[in-house]
């Protein structure tokens, strides 16, 4: 254990520093018979290839890199890049990685770009405009993903959420058969050396959604962040989900239209039989047992809620940036949920840290 700016984190063999909750997902993904493969379509950017070789070395997860093969080639054998002096080429050997270079793979781009003209020229797209979008390094590897060649995508650490989410809806689309919209989540990872004496903090990690994606939602719409979320939790984190509903109001305890849509997306949600959902609750009588027994006594949620979806966006990204600052933890996100394919957009601002944490989760919500 090695104590770094009052965080704990673990530093496996290798010496690499790892985050409990990543170590978790590893373990996990090591079940799998067969590997999941993520596209990272920023090659050019030398923490997408640090965090890269960082997976590689890991053995667990293949990855694909999008664009220039010579380029991206020299750059992974980069001393400054590639401090550990990995062998690159046994890894393209042994398939654990490929390197797709868009100038020079013309049958698949071909393919793509005229599967795209066909997905999108019912809403006015060129045949002339789907090649130029081909040719784009993010369209390109989301049309990879959309045709099975991966399991999940990231990007976002040199593009705009924008320049990642607009070909993925367009392309990837949201689960019909789970969720109506897409809508953005945290994975808040608490600190290990959190003073926990008053037991306020139960859980190693929490769900906060939507802080990232949905401004406004309608009360359906809370319903549909609501399952994606408690979906998320049990996927990724893999423990039992106690989702609450929060707002500034405790069962009742005040009442205004705010607090109606609250409350009646978490009677719907009750109407279809979601288990361990509840609300609406303020934000200490879902998470402290004792202020759950005097302000919601009886709920199944009450003071052990570990997924927490917010009335809008200012909640939710006020809410996280304050648990990340005030409490030191550690927030990986937003990532996106409700898609038929997992594809997670990065901070332009991310670490590698950020990055190879961030391909992992997106390997797990392929399960």
């Amino acid at each position: 254990i090695y104590k770094d700016y009052n965080k704990y984190i673990i530093i496996n063999f290798k010496g690499v520093i790892m985050s409990k909750l990543i170590t978790k997902i590893q373990n996990r993904l090591k079940e799998n018979k067969i590997k999941k493969t993520i596209i990272l379509p920023e090659a050019e950017d030398e923490r997408v290839l640090k965090a890269a070789l960082r997976v590689l070395e890991d053995n667990i997860i293949n990855v694909i890199l999008v664009g220039d093969n010579e380029k991206i080639l020299e750059d992974l054998n980069n001393k400054n890049i590639n401090e550990k002096d990995l062998d690159i080429q046994k890894y393209i050997e042994d398939g654990n990685l490929k390197i797709y270079d868009v100038e020079k793979e013309e049958t698949l781009y071909n393919k793509l770009s005229t599967y795209l003209y066909d997905l999108r020229k019912h809403k006015g797209l060129t045949l002339g405009e789907a090649e130029k979008l081909a040719k784009d390094e993010v369209y390109f590897g989301i049309l990879m993903l959309k045709k099975g060649l991966a399991d999940g995508l990231v990007s976002g650490a040199i593009h705009s959420t924008k320049d990642t989410l607009k070909p993925t809806l367009q392309i990837i689309g949201v689960d019909k058969n789970k969720n109506n919209i897409v809508s953005s989540f945290f994975i808040m990872e608490m600190p290990e050396d959190r003073d926990n004496t008053k037991n306020i903090l139960k859980y190693d990690e929490y769900i906060f959604s939507d802080g990232g994606l949905v401004e406004n939602p309608t009360e359906d719409q809370l319903v549909d962040i609501a399952k994606a979320s408690r979906n998320s939790y049990e996927n990724i984190i893999g423990e039992t989900s106690y989702t609450a509903m929060l707002s500034y109001s405790t069962m009742g305890s005040a009442s205004s239209a705010l607090v109606e849509k609250v409350q009646n997306a978490t009677r719907k949600l009750k109407e279809e039989n979601i288990p361990n959902v509840d609300g609406e609750l303020q934000l200490d009588a879902a998470i402290i047992e004792d202020i759950a027994k005097s302000k919601a006594n009886g709920s199944t949620v009450a003071g052990k809620a570990n997924t927490l979806i917010f009335p809008d966006l200012n909640a939710g990204n006020i809410g996280y940036k304050l648990v990340q600052r005030f409490a030191n933890a550690n927030a990986y996100g937003p990532l996106c949920q409700g898609l038929n394919i997992p594809v997670n957009d990065l901070s332009r601002g991310s670490t590698v840290d950020d990055i190879y944490g961030v391909i992992y989760i997106t390997a797990v919500q392929s399960n």
